[in-house]
Parts: structure tokens; sequence; C-alpha cells
């Protein structure tokens, strides 16, 4: 298993893994194109965010991935993250590959400036809240509202 930077050949595979990360999110529904794009434009632009995947060893299949999109805190007065996707195929979850990919992500996001990393989860998801929490992850006393600008 390696870790490693999404490139734009990753970008079919990295889509259909988003895809199955929405379909079992509440507030979202898998779109491939606007996936595809959303993906395209953060490869393109890395002073945006940051894509890494877990590429499988034995056949270079992409087994998992986490995406990693930068902004400014005035509360911190610095850069501050926002881990905005992160799945792992259901078959080769319990392998570390989750940890591998946030461990990436959360050194990634100290060598950038980065003075917090904050991320959205259903609030039912009890083993994606624990893997968090583990991570070392804090509940939050501010609430997620969303305002949907198009159809």
């Amino acid at each position: 298993m390696t870790i490693r930077a999404a490139t734009s050949c990753d970008i079919p595979q990295l889509a259909d893994l988003l895809s199955l990360l929405f379909a079992q999110e509440a507030d979202f529904i898998p779109n491939i194109e606007r996936q595809t794009c959303a993906l395209r434009l953060i490869l393109d632009h890395p002073e945006a965010g940051r894509i890494f995947c877990a590429e499988n060893g034995e056949d270079g299949s992409i087994v998992g991935m986490v995406s990693l999109m930068f902004s400014i805190s005035t509360a911190e007065g610095g850069a501050a993250a926002w881990l905005e996707d992160m799945i792992v195929l259901p078959e080769q979850r319990g392998r570390h590959i989750g940890a591998y990919l946030l461990k990436t992500a959360v050194n990634h996001a100290k060598a950038a400036g980065c003075t917090r990393i904050s991320l959205l989860t259903d609030e039912d998801n009890q083993i994606a809240l624990r893997f968090y929490q583990r991570a070392g992850f804090k509940d939050s006393k501010m609430r997620p509202l969303r305002l949907t600008l198009r159809d």
C-alpha cells in the first residue's frame, strides 16, 4: 500500500470513491460529472487543496482517498484546513488505510502552516466518529448549516 498525491490520471477512480461516499451520506447524492469537475478543480489548483490516495501495491488500483481544502481562520489568525472527503473501499477497511491517509493529510496541513483541521461526518456514523476521535478530533459546539445555491 502506498499513500501518494493524486494526479489527474486518478480522477475516474477517485470519482467512483466519492460516489460510494456520497451514497452513504445523508446530505449528498452521487453525481460523477460533478465529482469529476470538482476533483479536476482541486488538482489544477493545489493552493486550494490537495488530494491523497491509497494505491494498492499489487495492481495499482486506488482503494482510498482523502481531500484537504485550505482556508483562512480569522479565529485562529492563520491558515486552516478542511478535511472535505475521506473514504476507503469497504473491502479494504480494517487495514489502517484510513489512518495512513488521515496522518498524511494532517502532516501536510501542519507543513502548510495550518492551525487546525475541521471536518463533518454524519452524526449517526458511529464508526467514523470513533475513528476521528481516536485521531484526536474533538466535538465542536458549533452546528453546521448549509444554503444550497444550485439545483
